[in-house]
């Protein structure tokens, strides 16, 4: 299992890095949906939930025993799945223009985050219940702090302007 949460940090690495690259400046067509950001706060709220990426992971890989450890990975796991799909894969059908993050999204983290809760289902680490129910309070957590994350990025870097 160890291999595969070292995937799923290589996975949501590069699917981050290709938002950092081009989602800013896509942002600003996006706007009946969303609304524009800035590459700077953008860049700080990025690097701030992969650094939450890598936590659940390190804690998960220090002590796999750990229900607690087991929920918030698995509950990151099902936040990266949906989020390939909602927002990337939508968005792209709705803007029919190609939305920062789907490709990485796709054809990285959903195979192997789909993979990961695949083997903690089978291996009854965890039930597709506590999968779902961990998904949603980590996406609920991770949606309620993006803004939170693009406004003290935004400040933090407007005192270096």
């Amino acid at each position: 299992m160890e291999e595969l949460v070292i995937l799923f940090l290589f996975a949501i690495t590069l699917h981050n890095l290709e938002e950092a690259l081009w989602l800013p400046a896509w942002s600003n067509y996006a706007s009946k949906y969303h609304k524009p950001v800035g590459k700077n706060e953008f860049h700080f709220a990025v690097i701030c939930i992969t650094a939450l990426a890598y936590l659940s992971a390190f804690f998960y890989l220090y002590n796999p025993d750990s229900v607690l450890t087991k929920y918030f990975l698995s509950g990151f796991l099902g936040s990266m799945l949906l989020n390939a799909i909602f927002p990337h894969l939508l968005v792209t059908f709705l803007l029919k223009r190609y939305a920062p993050g789907l490709l990485t999204g796709v054809f990285l983290n959903i195979p192997i985050n789909g993979l990961i809760l695949y083997r903690f289902i089978s291996s009854n680490e965890v039930t597709l219940t506590e999968v779902m129910f961990s998904t949603l309070i980590v996406a609920g957590v991770l949606v309620g702090l993006i803004p939170v994350l693009f406004k003290i990025g935004k400040f933090m870097t407007s005192q270096y302007e």
